[in-house]
């Protein structure tokens, strides 16, 4: 699993950048429409997801659990896709849209760390934004009442944060992947 996620290292690098994007966006303007929520969302969630299956789908020979990446990336693929031909969506829908692809992303991300504990060192990076990730999906499901609007602050919060949690993993990865292609 290191392997995979060391040659892409890029990649998460990649969905880091696009999370902190969509979270300073977010929280620069927050009184933003539902209707360009919605688009922001769902490019993030399409970008994120397709950035992780790619991933996932190039190194499918050298790691077994691959799977789990391209099953976290097709969900945001879908759940992309989703708010897009649907952007008439209430925004208790969108709540939920949100909360199961963060959820779904988040339990990976768990799993992912788990696995890497014995392969790098600071895979904690990882633990903590899947733990924030799983987290905040249960919240969304428990109180999705709120509205997408109500939740836009904690939406772009969450997203920066995870975001730099990602580029802190990449580069964690990226220095890993250098030192095991010298050895």
């Amino acid at each position: 699993m290191v392997t995979l996620l060391a040659r892409s290292w890029w990649a998460i690098a990649l969905r880091g950048l696009a999370a902190i994007l969509f979270g300073i966006l977010t929280l620069i303007w927050p009184g933003l429409t539902l209707e360009v929520l919605i688009l922001f969302f769902g490019a993030f969630a399409l970008l994120d997801g397709a950035f992780s299956a790619v991933s996932a789908i190039a190194n499918r020979k050298h790691d077994r659990t691959w799977w789990w990446f391209l099953i976290a990336g097709l969900a945001g693929v879908v759940v992309g896709i989703l708010t897009f031909v649907y952007p008439g969506l209430t925004a208790i829908i969108l709540v939920y849209f949100i909360a199961a692809r963060a959820l779904i992303v988040g339990v990976v991300e768990v799993v992912a760390a788990i696995a890497l504990r014995r392969e790098i060192s600071d895979e904690w990076f990882l633990i903590v934004q899947g733990i924030i990730s799983a987290l905040f999906g249960v919240v969304l499901f428990i109180v999705p009442g709120a509205g997408a609007l109500g939740l836009v602050l904690v939406i772009g919060i969450y997203a920066v944060v995870v975001g730099v949690l990602l580029l802190l993993v990449a580069f964690r990865l990226r220095s890993w992947n250098k030192a095991a292609l010298r050895a």
